[in-house]
């Protein structure tokens, strides 16, 4: 059922990208992205009632086509005639954030395998959603190992299960549309590249609209036959076109001159491999056919690309998507006017009455432009000893009262960013699967066996066969199979990586407040959030200056706003060392409470001073103890510069129970010590 609310919020990007994919499946998929509450799953959803029938196989799991069945089909072989031929509607299949692996490539019943040598598979969700629609909401959500089957999949065309020895494949093409709130974290480039499509949705702010889509949304609601069938002749036209447009869409002509503004805008934006330019050639075409034309015209490419390097033109993780149209039109507009200077022989002209062309042009075509030169950036100094002559200055970021407002600086730029150490929880966790700290996963390498608690996961052949092999004669075993019972199997305990909550308490008073240095401090702590977004964690950010402690970013996935945040951190004002520490064993306590499998790995950024109140010193050491016996993992980075050193960080260190590093040492490539054997306190 569709409900019409995207005429009214502004979804006709969305609308588009789902349509030219019901056009020309080839285009592969659409991500969409956006704020909560915006119609993104409404709109999916909908689109699966105007996709064409498919003709079935009567009988057959795996949605077989006839005339051209799967050969390696399991439900087969099938007749080549394919009569009996059925036709059903195209399905919407969901797969859910919190799936196992077998609910969506399928089960094997491992006992029957080894005991009756027999293959019983059950489909999952790949083989339902052949030559149908994949839908994954929350997709940024989704554990890698099932990303990992995803890519597999939609990189082949098909699902392949292997379960110790025992095979099974099935065709599995399918239309992946996935819907995401950027706020809860970014999506793999993996798999972020694997979707042809990318749309972002954002609620209207004009207010007759809203009031159409609640009016709307309660009209449905009262009667939702009646609403229904309301809209059902506009569903109908839709359903229409998009069939005419796909019998359109083999006669579409993509001239020379389209594909040369198409190459030209991919090498002017940069955009990595050749799937973006393969894509907009897909895009444009299906965006003509659409329109019900047989030629590709420059607004058409011009489109295609707005939809398809958005998501493709990201150098790091945190540059926002998003295409320059300026630069876009200049590329388009320079492309065309040297195709028209110097046209191919045989070119597709449009122009009935173009003039012929004058003779080939072997030079390859360079109408690509050069990429724009980036903005100068400023210098974010020259590392972790800068900026010493600013700190023997540092006291001037004081207040110029006790108890007085703080003095607060323009904030710094971060230094540019490099590849950190890896920081790990010690000890062996049972988290979300992930990249940081060792734990029990359903993914890694096998470390034992065990009595499988439910539903047998991983097999352990080895192990099964050890404890059934004492039975065997009182079972009556006469023949060469292996007499097996439910109690003999055994599943293996696998050993991976985990996700865990990395805080972040960052001292931003007055002695942390010179310029250079803490440009210094604040590109260490990027690096340590772009490692984090590599690895899949949830991050968040605690500071203190003044007179107080404040959450600056509430546990997330969403590195990127932990960036931003650490951006616009001011500083200046006292250290008040103990309502951060504080601080953040409240935030960690909470954290335990939502998700107790999640450790965390606590960093504390600062140079250990501590001042403001009475006996600041002994709170801080206090409040690091108090987290100690909380049993939290974690690192302190010593900011501290100068010929002269207190060394306040290392003390804060061993009150923690932690390991003090300097900025310098969190760089991979240096040659200290590891700081990976993170020490928990006794």
């Amino acid at each position: 059922m569709t409900y019409p609310f995207s005429a009214v919020v502004g979804q006709a990007d969305l609308r588009l990208a789902l349509v030219l994919n019901a056009v020309s499946p080839a285009v592969g998929g659409v991500l969409v992205r956006g704020e909560k509450g915006t119609a993104k799953s409404t709109a999916v959803r909908a689109v699966a009632a105007l996709l064409p029938d498919v003709s079935v196989i009567p009988g057959c799991r795996f949605s077989c086509e006839p005339g051209s069945a799967d050969p390696q089909c399991p439900d087969g072989p099938h007749p080549a005639t394919g009569g009996g031929a059925s036709q059903r509607p195209a399905r919407l299949v969901e797969l859910p954030v919190g799936a196992a692996e077998d609910r969506l490539v399928g089960a094997l019943d491992i006992e029957r395998a080894l005991a009756e040598g027999v293959k019983s598979f059950e489909p999952g969700l790949l083989a339902a959603a052949h030559r149908g629609v994949l839908y994954v909401d929350e997709v940024n959500l989704l554990h890698d190992h099932l990303v990992d089957l995803l890519l597999d999949a939609a990189a082949m065309g098909a699902s392949y299960v292997e379960r110790e020895g025992v095979s099974v494949r099935h065709a599995a093409r399918f239309l992946l549309v996935g819907t995401m709130n950027p706020e809860e974290g970014e999506l793999r480039p993996q798999l972020l590249d694997r979707f042809g499509l990318t749309v972002e949705v954002t609620a209207s702010r004009e207010t007759d609209e809203r009031v159409e889509v609640v009016r709307r949304r309660l009209a449905y609601d009262a009667d939702p036959a009646a609403f229904a069938a309301r809209w059902a002749p506009q569903e109908q036209q839709v359903r229409t076109r998009i069939a005419e447009a796909r019998a359109l869409l083999p006669d579409v002509r993509l001239g020379d001159a389209a594909l040369r503004q198409i190459a030209a805008t991919c090498a002017a934006f940069e955009v990595d491999g050749m799937r973006a330019d393969i894509v907009m050639a897909r895009t444009a075409t299906a965006l003509a056919a659409w329109a019900g034309r047989t030629v590709v015209l420059a607004e058409d490419v011009r489109q295609a690309a707005l939809l398809a390097l958005p998501h493709r033109r990201r150098r790091n993780p945190f540059d926002a998507p998003g295409l320059d149209e300026d630069k876009l039109d200049e590329t388009l507009e320079r492309a065309r006017a040297e195709a028209e200077s110097e046209p191919e022989p045989g070119e597709d002209d449009p122009d009935p009455d173009g003039d012929g062309p004058d003779g080939p042009d072997d030079d390859g075509g360079g109408g690509a432009p050069q990429p724009q030169d980036s903005p100068a950036e400023p210098d974010p100094g020259t590392g972790a000893d800068a900026g010493q002559a600013q700190d023997q200055a540092q006291g001037q970021a004081q207040p110029p009262a006790p108890g007085g407002p703080p003095q607060e600086q323009p904030a710094a730029p971060a230094a540019e960013p490099f590849k950190a150490r890896t920081l790990t929880v010690p000890g062996l966790g049972e988290g979300a699967a992930g990249r940081r700290s060792r734990a029990r996963t359903a993914q890694g390498r096998t470390t034992g066996a065990r009595r499988p608690e439910g539903t047998l996961g991983r097999l352990h052949l080895a192990a099964t066969v050890q404890a059934a092999a004492p039975y065997q004669r009182a079972r009556g075993r006469t023949g060469p199979g292996l007499v097996l019972r439910r109690d003999d199997l055994r599943e293996a305990v696998r050993e991976g990586r985990e996700s865990n909550l990395v805080l972040f308490v960052v001292d931003a008073s007055g002695s942390m407040a010179a310029r250079q240095r803490m440009s210094a401090v604040k590109g260490a702590v990027l690096s340590l959030l772009l490692d984090a977004y590599q690895r899949r964690d949830k991050v968040g950010l605690v500071t203190f200056r003044g007179t107080g402690a404040e959450v600056a970013l509430p546990p997330t996935s969403s590195v990127d706003a932990g960036a931003a945040r650490l951006e616009k951190l001011p500083t200046g004002g006292r250290t008040p060392l103990a309502a951060g520490l504080l601080k953040a064993h409240e935030v960690l306590r909470v954290e335990r409470l939502r998700d107790p499998s999640r450790r965390a790995l606590l960093v504390v950024v600062t140079d250990g001073r501590a001042t403001g109140g009475p006996d600041p010193v002994a709170l801080g050491a206090r409040a690091a103890r108090l987290l100690a016996a909380s049993g939290t993992a974690a690192v302190v980075v010593d900011c501290e510069t100068g010929p002269v050193r207190l060394g306040l960080a290392g003390a804060l260190a061993a009150d923690l129970g932690a390991v003090a590093v300097t900025l310098g040492e969190l760089r991979a490539d240096t040659v200290s010590a590891l700081v990976k054997d993170v020490r928990r306190a006794a």
